[in-house]
């Protein structure tokens, strides 16, 4: 799932300031998930934008809205009738979402309201790690189900580094060897002859680790 976090407060008024009529629009994807951009976040955003504002005397109209997905056209259109009488949306949404909608309305100004950080599993709740930077080449077949594209700090391919010790990353002692988690994997696979295998450098200017990439689904044959 993608992770986000919200913005600091003090940046997103810097952004609104201005306006007189603003929609707080929620995804009810995956930032609801991480509880960045949810229906529930929205409100209690709204409600803060709302006390500032009138804190500061001015009149300022703040309305929420939550849609079911911020990156498809469908659910985009929900807002069609209400999206020009807002001076700006601060879009509650991932990137990709924030982008879609503001090319969606682009006579309208749309506004992150959260910081895009990675794609991420839930390790518990409210505790998100990295697992995949979308590289658009997997070796997690040749590395045991384990990505050192993401999970290295280095971005190794051959490892581990210099700085590894005692199975923690060099950048600190709470972060795991992302090698030191694939030896023991092939390990525990009976694949450790694996690891003797050598992998070439990852091509980074190939159309498959480049951007912007795009992936379109085959249609199916009857």
């Amino acid at each position: 799932m993608i992770v986000a976090k919200q913005k600091p407060i003090d940046e997103i008024i810097k952004m609104v300031a201005d306006c007189g009529k603003i929609l707080v629009l929620g995804c009810n994807e995956c930032v609801t998930v991480c509880e960045a951009g949810g229906k529930k976040e929205v409100g209690v955003l709204a409600s803060a934008l709302r006390m500032y504002f009138l804190n500061q005397g001015k009149e300022v109209v703040v309305d929420e809205h939550t849609l079911e997905r911020q990156c498809d056209h469908e659910y985009l259109e929900e807002i069609r009738d209400i999206a020009d009488k807002y001076d700006a949306i601060l879009s509650l949404a991932c990137g990709v979402g924030i982008q879609f909608t503001a090319e969606k309305y682009h006579d309208r100004p749309v506004y992150p309201g959260v910081n895009t950080c990675f794609l991420g599993a839930t390790e518990q709740r409210g505790v998100w790690t990295e697992r995949c930077q979308a590289c658009g080449s997997c070796i997690l077949a040749e590395t045991g189900g384990i990505c050192p594209v993401s999970r290295c700090a280095k971005r190794v391919m051959n490892g581990p580094c210099g700085g590894s010790s005692n199975g923690k990353c060099e950048i600190s002692k709470d972060v795991d060897c992302a090698w030191q988690l694939i030896i023991d994997r092939l390990k525990a696979l009976g694949r450790l002859e694996d690891y003797e295998k050598v992998m070439p450098l990852k091509d980074w200017s190939t159309d498959r680790a480049g951007g912007p990439r795009k992936v379109t689904k085959e249609e199916v044959m009857d």
